[in-house]
């Protein structure tokens, strides 16, 4: 897609389109693409636009939602290895084809890259039906903290040949554009995300649950959230924690979520406090009822996480990339450390163990750095790359799919 051609579409106004959107995740399961997805879908139909939604059947239970303005396709599918509650869909060409066919719409986003997404790019090149895509997911960067390093490359190849065969990827920040770009991607678009800021807000800090936690009013917590696993870098979570107590033993570190390496985890540090799983007010109240979030991985390509602590008026300590590169000023509104520089993340950790009311103002100022960050701008910019595409003569559906899903 010729920028240009995208810029001067956003200065017109949008007219509604029927979208078919693909995607191997989708609420009520827990993770950022999942909750990601669930907004954009709600948003779209507030905005008059008609959405198919095709994914993976989740449970035995599951059954597909129809209304005027959201129509569900439900797919078969398996458990992903490792994360348990997730499922990838199986190759179903020739059923979207016949579906697209009967009802043929004006364009296909593909938020997902596993079988049902190769499946969702074929039918959609074979009925010459523009295709955008979105990069969720840095699975190329996952696969060294799961004994399989030697899948980088060939993981990089696939995902930009999947990628590559859509008018437009979209990323959530410039950083993760120009990386892509380097690896040879074309016509990459950000499109960041937002955070809902009435749902994660300092409101919401529960002296209660702080009281269930074991902490008063003066103890320091350490929160961390997201999933339980290898990619995620938890062993820096736990180094820093330690070397915070070292300096204020009133410091306590709560860990919300879940994944491979809890039960592990949870043997050897008895003393922090696992939650698992949480969601909602719930874990919004998690979340405020923390001082300092502690966000060490490496693997990003946004981290929802992130914005959802600065608006809960949380102290971020996290790596100088991603969600946290676009929105943090080391220093004024949280902590940044160098990109897999785990002694500055530790010291950034440590200095605001030592200096508590500082954690309290950058705390404050990240609130009010998320309060800028608007769901209503950022899906009102989603909209017009997704009209700029059906509404471009530039795209001319000639390509085909090597892999036949």
């Amino acid at each position: 897609m010729n920028n240009e051609l995208l810029l001067q579409t956003f200065s017109s106004p949008t007219s509604p389109m029927r979208i078919a959107l693909v995607t191997e995740t989708y609420p009520p399961e827990i993770n950022g693409v999942a909750m990601t997805l669930g907004r954009q879908v709600a948003d779209l139909q507030q905005r008059g636009h008609q959405v198919q939604l095709i994914r993976p059947r989740q449970n035995a239970a599951d059954t597909a939602t129809q209304s005027a303005q959201l129509e569900e396709v439900l797919k078969v599918g398996v458990p992903i290895p490792r994360y348990a509650g997730l499922k990838m869909g199986l190759p179903a060409k020739a059923a979207l084809v016949r579906l697209w066919q009967l009802k043929r719409p004006d364009l296909v986003h593909i938020a997902t890259e596993g079988p049902l997404g190769w499946s969702a790019m074929s039918a959609a090149q074979k009925l010459r039906l523009p295709v955008s895509t979105d990069f969720h997911t840095n699975f190329h960067s996952y696969s060294k903290h799961y004994g399989a390093g030697w899948l980088r490359r060939p993981i990089l190849a696939y995902l930009r040949k999947f990628h590559n065969k859509a008018a437009v990827t979209l990323v959530p920040t410039e950083s993760l554009r120009l990386e892509l770009q380097a690896h040879g991607y074309h016509n990459v678009e950000v499109v960041s995300r937002g955070v809902d800021t009435a749902l994660f807000n300092p409101v919401k800090r529960d002296a209660a649950l702080r009281a269930s936690w074991g902490v008063d009013a003066d103890t320091q917590v350490a929160v961390y959230v997201g999933r339980v696993a290898p990619e995620k870098n938890l062993p820096l979570v736990f180094q820093a924690y330690a070397a915070m107590r070292a300096v204020n033993a009133n410091t306590r570190l709560v860990i919300v979520g879940d994944g491979p390496e809890r039960a592990n985890l949870q043997t050897q540090y008895p003393e922090v406090i696992f939650c698992g799983m949480r969601s909602g007010d719930d874990l919004a109240r998690h979340y405020a009822s923390g001082d300092v979030f502690l966000f060490p991985s490496m693997t990003e390509t946004f981290g929802n996480v992130t914005t959802e602590a600065m608006a809960s008026g949380l102290a971020v300590v996290a790596y100088d990339y991603a969600a946290a590169q676009a929105l943090i000023k080391h220093g004024e509104n949280g902590m940044l450390a160098a990109f897999d520089a785990p002694d500055k993340f530790v010291a950034a950790a440590v200095a605001l163990a030592r200096q508590p009311e500082r954690a309290k103002l950058l705390g404050a100022a990240a609130h009010q750095t998320a309060l800028t960050v608007s769901w209503d701008y950022i899906h009102q910019r989603f909209e017009r790359v997704l009209q700029a595409l059906v509404d471009s003569e530039e795209y001319d559906g000639e390509i085909e799919l090597a892999v036949d899903g």
